[in-house]
């Protein structure tokens, strides 16, 4: 499939749909850096007041792990074309080096694999480089939930990403 990028509007509904529904994602600042056809990249902006030790300007690692999760779930929204309601099974972190003290962080994700009831992705997460991740993650999420979707059922995906069935 082609990695090019979606058109704006598209990139505008989803960045809704992801960070303006979850009002804790909206609280932390998250924010689109970009979306291709079949990976998500959000941006957590530097703030002090998401600092784990103030001695080192490091982010804490809770903000971290939610723009993973929330990085996550956007793929699966990508993958899907439809808003779902999902719900996050298992998510895997793995910290590789602490991340550079005062500092935007990155994640992109993927999702790779669809069953009927279950989503697959990975991600990582960098602050300068996207070849020198500080952290990986693995995550599963449950498809079809009882919750609520981002987005109304009239709303349909593939009309939004203009991509073809």
């Amino acid at each position: 499939m082609d990695d090019t990028p979606h058109d704006p509007e598209a990139l505008k509904l989803l960045q809704q749909a992801i960070v303006e529904f979850v009002p804790h994602n909206h609280a932390l600042g998250l924010a689109f850096h970009e979306v291709t056809q079949t990976t998500v990249t959000l941006r957590l902006p530097y703030d002090e007041k998401l600092v784990g030790n103030p001695l080192t300007g490091v982010l804490h690692g809770g903000a971290i792990t939610t723009l993973l999760d929330a990085t996550c779930g956007a793929s699966v929204y990508l993958k899907l074309r439809a808003p779902l309601p999902i719900a996050t099974l298992d998510l895997r972190v793995d910290f590789l080096g602490k991340p550079p003290a005062r500092a935007d962080v990155f994640v992109k994700a993927e999702c790779y694999h669809l069953t009927r009831s279950v989503a697959f992705v990975r991600a990582t997460a960098w602050v300068d480089d996207e070849q020198a991740p500080f952290a990986a993650a693995a995550a599963t999420f449950a498809l079809s939930t009882k919750g609520r979707a981002p987005a109304p059922e009239t709303t349909p995906w593939l009309s939004i990403w203009k991509m073809p069935p």
